[in-house]
């Protein structure tokens, strides 16, 4: 009871710091912000609101301006099936990229910043 009492008192302190330290974004032309918006219409992030991982996951979203799609795979049961059956496991963050008619889930926060600073950082 008192691990989940710090736990929970621990995420809310990382969101908070977040907020507070949160980078400046990504600046582009308005015709360039449509395109990336466009691009980041086939991706989803699943993802806990407090967890750490997530929580570095978004900043960097909110650092190169990508307006993703957010399911929260804690407290939405149809992202959480989703994730699980489609993805293949409940862990998170997992960004889902559409393209092609096809699904890839890509675990790990590491590996999605790499994904989005490639696809989004400016040149």
């Amino acid at each position: 009871m008192i691990i989940k009492a710090l736990r929970i008192g621990l995420g809310q302190l990382i969101v908070l710091l977040d907020l507070i330290t949160r980078p400046r974004k990504l600046k582009r032309t308005p015709e360039s912000q449509a395109a990336v918006a466009q691009a980041a219409s086939a991706l989803a992030l699943y993802q806990f609101h407090a967890c750490p991982f997530c929580v570095k996951t978004r900043r960097t979203l909110h650092k190169l301006n990508v307006p993703v799609a957010l399911r929260d795979a804690k407290n939405d049961a149809q992202a959480r099936q989703e994730l699980q059956q489609q993805g293949g496991r409940i862990k998170v963050p997992c960004l889902r990229i559409e393209e092609n008619g096809q699904s890839r889930w890509l675990y790990e926060s590491k590996a999605i910043i790499a994904y989005l600073q490639e696809r989004f950082a400016a040149a």
